[in-house]
């Protein structure tokens, strides 16, 4: 698995989130930026997540996910 395929399939599923992926293989850092996201509690944010790696985490083709949250302007100051 490749992170370009991840960053592809979230974007697909979460239509207006910017994911930004690190990593191969099995192991990801995920930085998804978007208001909504980032203005839930954070078991509501990887709930989000998860179900959509589910299946992915499932088969073994993800092993481990760690991700970050950030608001728009947020990532913007940290670039």
């Amino acid at each position: 698995m490749q992170a370009l395929d991840v960053k592809n399939f979230l974007e697909e599923q979460l239509p207006g989130v910017q994911v930004e992926v690190e990593g191969a293989g099995c192991s990801f850092q995920l930085n998804l930026i978007d208001d909504a996201l980032a203005a839930l509690s954070p078991v509501k944010r990887q709930q989000q997540i998860y179900a959509q790696l589910n299946p992915w985490i499932a088969d073994g083709s993800i092993h481990a996910v760690t991700m970050k949250f950030y608001s728009r302007a947020q990532w913007a100051e940290r670039s």
